[in-house]
């Protein structure tokens, strides 16, 4: 029985009192929440770990992308971003090897990640497919699907799949006047086995046997955007609409399904349009999970992409965004270092926060004003402690020489909150 199939028969699982004690609501909050679909815990039967939620109501959840490429495949450098990403706070991570011994990362992510973990399963069916000289187009839907399966058997909590990518949809990319085109590599993957093919997307017809695969294992559907905009011009136009169209269909074909389901979406937004994107999806999806890469909303930051992710992100979690895919200083560039991989997961972090308090949620602002009250009694240690990085904050200030006074190396004896009281209002 999956979370939703034990959320409709008002059972509690060990998951939704979990999710409930993290997030400061009863477990009955929870499972009404999950059986409503506006909730999901993205948490595979075949793996132990302390569940989390994502969806209406609950904190907004980050995740980290990590992964071997062809070209730069280390399984210990890879392990490594694991821990700094989990040791930085992250929710999720997902696993996008596409070089090395790829069952072999994803084995032992799985054994490692003390959090959940997605992949795009098509990624490891391509890279075997062109590790033996073949092309993405002579894949078969066996292969993907067999694929999809064995991951499920080995526990992996959700997985992003490109089901809106159809020949519907790809109709109306033509004279979209899109500058980037597709940017979503599974996407594009798809896109192009059907039009070599001439045969329609297998995750499209034969969507029931994907369902039946994830609801055996209570894997979560993350439906990719494989039609997102990878520059802010090519935003919202009717390729973007028309895939959303159809993963709005396929969300209410899983819930009924018993199937957990949440929905992908972009990219490269401009500012003013985040919010009108979210409630576009929340309206077209039944209020599914929305899992966001960004959005970024200015394509002119390479090198600081976590920067701009963070501010489209704030913008949208605010708006009613669930779970925020982090981008890295890499993002554009280069594979993720370790060093990115912190930056990105605390910038996107940070934007989650300020989203919680945006959306009023319980106990976003206690946190804000522990710090202030800390920051009023120069109380340092418990300035570093709530702060969202402790070690960097802590690292900062011993490295001033007024660190062991009550000031700062900026203010020094002129500071304003000294002055404040001497002040007689």
């Amino acid at each position: 029985m999956t979370q939703i199939e034990a959320a409709r028969s008002n059972r509690i699982t060990d998951a939704m009192h979990q999710v409930a004690q993290k997030e400061g609501l009863t477990a009955e909050q929870v499972r009404e929440k999950v059986a409503a679909g506006v909730l999901v815990i993205p948490k595979n039967r075949n793996r132990d770990f302390e569940a989390r939620g994502i969806g209406q109501g609950l904190k907004t959840k980050v995740n980290a992308n990590i992964g071997t490429s062809p070209s730069h495949h280390d399984l210990k450098e890879e392990l490594t971003k694991l821990d700094t990403a989990v040791a930085a706070g992250v929710d999720a991570v997902m696993d996008l090897s596409t070089g090395g011994n790829l069952d072999l990362i994803l084995e032992t992510i799985l054994k490692r990640s003390p959090v959940m973990v997605g992949t795009v399963p098509i990624y490891k069916v391509v890279s075997k497919l062109m590790a033996n000289n073949k092309t993405p187009v002579q894949m078969t839907a066996d292969d993907l699907m067999e694929e999809i399966e064995m991951q499920a058997e080995l526990g992996v909590d959700f997985i992003t799949v490109h089901c809106g990518i159809t020949r519907q949809s790809l109709s109306a990319l033509k004279g979209c006047n899109r500058i980037m085109g597709m940017v979503s590599r599974g996407g594009s993957f798809i896109a192009e086995w059907i039009t070599a093919n001439k045969k329609e997307n297998p995750l499209f017809s034969q969507y029931d046997r994907l369902l039946e695969i994830c609801r055996q294992h209570d894997v979560t559907l993350s439906l990719g955007d494989g039609l997102r905009p990878g520059a802010i011009h090519d935003a919202e136009d009717r390729a973007q609409i028309s895939e959303l169209l159809i993963l709005g269909e396929l969300t209410r074909r899983a819930r009924k399904a018993g199937v957990q389901v949440m929905v992908e979406g972009p990219g490269h937004v401009p500012l003013g349009r985040i919010a009108g994107d979210v409630q576009l999806q929340k309206r077209l999806c039944d209020n599914a999970p929305y899992y966001v890469l960004g959005p970024l909303p200015t394509d002119i930051a390479p090198g600081y992409d976590h920067l701009v992710g963070a501010i489209g992100g704030a913008v949208a979690a605010a708006s009613g965004v669930d779970f925020l895919c982090y981008l890295t200083p890499a993002e554009h560039l280069h594979l993720p270092t370790v060093q990115d991989v912190h930056d990105g997961v605390m910038a996107t972090r940070i934007a989650a926060h300020i989203g919680d308090l945006e959306k009023g949620l319980p106990g976003a602002e206690d946190w804000d004003r522990r710090m202030s009250m800390a920051r009023r009694e120069f109380d340092w240690e418990t300035m570093y402690n709530q702060a969202i990085d402790p070690e960097l904050a802590r690292k900062r200030r011993m490295q001033t020489e007024d660190h062991d006074r009550d000031v700062c190396t900026m203010c020094g004896d002129l500071c304003a909150i000294k002055t404040f009281d001497r002040i007689i209002l």
